[in-house]
């Protein structure tokens, strides 16, 4: 009688992957975690994950608990000068503005642009369209809970 050895199923292309995450600035500052609620499922290459970030769990299996970190240029990029716009005070009426305040706009194609109100005065307001974790260096602490073949 022979016995047949089955490899553990790793992160690869055409899997399915389930696990916890927890992502960090560098100053320690917690931006999202599932640790504490449902893990998150996706397939690799999806498209849900930032590229560098699912690179990095290529080879895991279930089971493995691991802290990453993704630069920049792999996360969210480097934060882009001509995402800062100036725009006419007259386009915020009745609006309170404050620094830090998110606000939604509408591109020509109707597709929602989020932006954050850097500074302000009666005549202008600057708006920041980068993505508020442009050039940060991000850590992921992961636990694979389960790797499946598609």
């Amino acid at each position: 009688m022979t016995e047949q050895v089955v490899a553990e199923q790793r992160i690869r292309e055409h899997t399915e992957v389930t696990l916890h995450f927890a992502l960090r600035l560098e100053n320690g500052d917690t931006v999202d975690s599932t640790f504490d609620k449902a893990p998150a499922t996706f397939k690799v290459g999806d498209g849900n994950l930032l590229p560098g970030f699912e690179a990095a769990l290529f080879g895991f299996k279930a089971g493995d608990k691991r802290t990453l970190t993704v630069q920049p240029e792999n996360a969210f990029g480097q934060p882009n000068p001509q995402n800062v716009q100036v725009i006419p005070r007259s386009q915020f009426k009745d609006m309170e503005l404050s620094p830090g305040l998110l606000v939604i706009f509408n591109d020509a194609a109707n597709t929602e642009l989020p932006g954050v109100v850097k500074v302000f005065d009666d005549e202008q307001v600057t708006i920041d369209f980068n993505h508020p974790l442009a050039g940060k260096t991000l850590t992921f602490d992961v636990e694979i809970i389960s790797v499946t073949a598609l």
